[in-house]
């Protein structure tokens, strides 16, 4: 019996729509690769001197070294100047401490093309949604920032506040609110980082800022007790991690984890992840009805979140957040899942140079689910691949994370990962065909600039293909 195709979207930025036409990308993204949804920005670009506004690709905390397949106004990678695709309706933001980034001569000269690729994304039958970042206001104030358990400011890759400052939630609110009264054609809202992320080691430590101690403390966590137990972790992995502590770390078993080697000195650690879970949901919980409120239950609100184990450090529950999103979608990044084993394993070595560099790098490789064998890892194995290396994470962990996500939602909301489009054919392809293969309700590809048009063809081989063999084989089956 025949059974509706696995959605399929593809993220387009503005900057691509005005490059190539909304037209063309269009044709390319539903022809080619057989999309069935489309998600864009609400900024538009263009070129700019070196070292005005921001690098595209994003350089990643200077470890990116990605190109776009697609080349922008002729460039694989270059300086832009961004600006608003409309101009913000300040009546919304009257009780927000933030300002909305104003309308400029860009805007006027090319803001339309959002709008346009909406209503045609529409017209052609497409599911429209577009992207927003959970917490991250224009100019975060210090007031708002997610602090390490000593009040520092961690060092971090990206510029997320606290989730619990009101002051970035009224953001939100007033963000949402013009968002959809410019564009209520919108099918859903994609929340990106709605969770504490966990890019460089410090990032891990957030937050004990003044929002989220007091959001704990008026739901009873001990937050004190738990400050103190975090920030000891924190000194240990500091200065006092020892090769009998990673020895301890690698034979635990799964579930007895927090209970070895340096964890268990500090008991207040699981309290402190359940804070952080509790948080996220908090937050979600909020989104929704803000989106609610303003256009109705009908709007999805879905959720981009980091994969397993590394959600459980951003606080990010894909069960409970079943309770407020009707789509959560794990970023299968295997890039930079390398990238942060670069940068975890040399503020660990740094900061403990009596350690093992290999016991270290494959115990933590293992631990995150990046490697199956039982053959050491070094250092050199990981980092930033190039746009030619296949990206250094196999078929089988990457499985396991979609799975256990599938497992963990069980239903209560769709799974739809999200694929990264960025490295060479042949290895892009093996990571849509880990998904395509897997129990996931549907997929995301970021974004439309990575991908050629020989990826968008396979992604109409791997995908859509595979979905029209199985709609065959079900109807044999049942005819027989």
């Amino acid at each position: 019996m025949s059974q509706p195709m696995r959605p399929l979207g593809i993220y387009v930025s503005g900057a691509e729509l005005q490059n190539e036409g909304v037209a063309r990308v269009l044709d390319n993204v539903v022809s080619l690769a057989g999309a069935t949804a489309v998600a864009c920005s609400t900024y538009v670009g263009a070129p700019a001197p070196d070292g005005v506004g921001r690098f595209q690709p994003p350089p990643d905390a200077g470890a990116s070294l990605r190109l776009l397949d697609r080349p922008l106004w002729g460039q694989q990678s270059l300086w832009m100047q961004s600006a608003p695709a409309f101009a913000p309706h300040l009546e919304f933001y009257t009780e927000s401490k933030y300002r909305p980034q104003p309308a400029t001569a860009l805007t006027g000269e090319a803001g339309t093309v959002v709008k346009t690729f909406i209503q045609a994304a529409r017209s052609a039958g497409l599911h429209v949604s577009t992207q927003v970042p959970g917490s991250t206001p224009p100019g975060l104030r210090p007031d708002d920032e997610a602090l390490l358990p000593n009040g520092q400011r961690p060092e971090r890759m990206a510029a997320t506040g606290s989730l619990a400052s009101r002051h970035i939630r009224t953001w939100n609110h007033a963000a949402l609110q013009d968002l959809v009264t410019e564009y209520p054609e919108l099918d859903e809202i994609r929340l990106d980082w709605p969770e504490m992320p966990c890019y460089k080691l410090d990032e891990v430590f957030q937050d004990f800022g003044p929002a989220a101690t007091a959001w704990a403390a008026d739901r009873g966590y001990a937050v004190e007790a738990i400050r103190r137990d975090v920030a000891g972790l924190y000194d240990h992995l500091h200065g006092r991690l020892t090769n009998a502590d990673v020895e301890a770390i690698a034979a635990a078993p799964e579930n007895e984890l927090l209970g070895s080697g340096p964890f268990a000195r500090y008991p207040g650690v699981a309290l402190w992840l359940e804070w952080k879970a509790a948080l996220v949901d908090d937050l979600l919980a909020d989104w929704r009805a803000a989106l609610t409120r303003l256009v109705g239950p009908e709007t999805i609100l879905s959720a981009n979140a980091f994969a397993p184990p590394y959600h459980r450090l951003t606080g990010f529950d894909f069960a409970a957040a079943a309770r407020s999103c009707a789509v959560v979608a794990p970023k299968l990044y295997a890039m930079h899942w390398s990238m942060m084993m670069d940068f975890w394993c040399r503020a660990l070595l740094a900061a403990n140079p009596g350690l093992d560099d290999q016991l270290l790098v494959t115990t933590l490789a293992r631990r995150l689910g990046l490697a199956d064998s039982d053959q050491p890892l070094r250092l050199a194995d990981f980092g930033y691949p190039s746009p030619e290396q296949q990206q250094p994470v196999g078929d089988e962990p990457m499985r396991r994370k979609v799975d256990q996500v599938c497992k963990d939602v069980a239903g209560r909301a769709a799974v739809y990962p999200v694929v990264h489009g960025y490295g060479p054919l042949a290895d892009f392809e093996r990571r849509l065909q880990v998904v395509a293969d897997s129990d996931a309700d549907g997929v995301w590809i970021n974004r439309y600039g990575y991908l050629s048009d020989d990826k968008l063809r396979s992604i109409r081989r791997i995908w859509v293909e595979k979905c029209s063999t199985l709609d065959q084989t079900d109807a044999r089956a049942v005819s027989s």
